[in-house]
Order: structure tokens, then sequence, then C-alpha cells
């Protein structure tokens, strides 16, 4: 597995909960929100891209 990928989505992480509670401090709490469910948005857009390339090479390994 890529190490990359790893450490792309921990930064994603720490960006994510240094703006919310940032926000959150400042009483911006629907913004923070919004901030939180970009962040998880973005993980999963990242995540679904690797996971179509696992489902393409069980395809062709099975020949499916």
């Amino acid at each position: 597995m890529d190490v990359t990928l790893i450490l792309k989505i921990a930064g994603v992480g720490m960006l994510v909960s240094v703006a919310y509670i940032i926000l959150n401090k400042a009483g911006r709490d629907e913004m923070a929100m919004l901030v939180s469910l970009a962040g998880v948005i973005i993980v999963l857009l990242m995540i679904i891209t690797r996971l179509s390339e696992l489902l393409d090479t069980v395809r062709e390994i099975f020949g499916i």
C-alpha cells in the first residue's frame, strides 16, 4: 500500500481538526460542522479512487 495516501488522509484530518477547533471557539458552530463534513467528503473521494483501482485489479485477475 502506498504510504502517501495515508499521509494525505492524515494531513486533511489535521487541517480539518484545526479549522474545526478555531471555528468552534469563535462561535461559528455551523461553519465548523460544514468544514468537518467537507473533510470527510474529501477523504472519501480519495479512498473511492483507490477502491476503484482495487476492483479493476480483482476483475482483471479473475477475468470478470
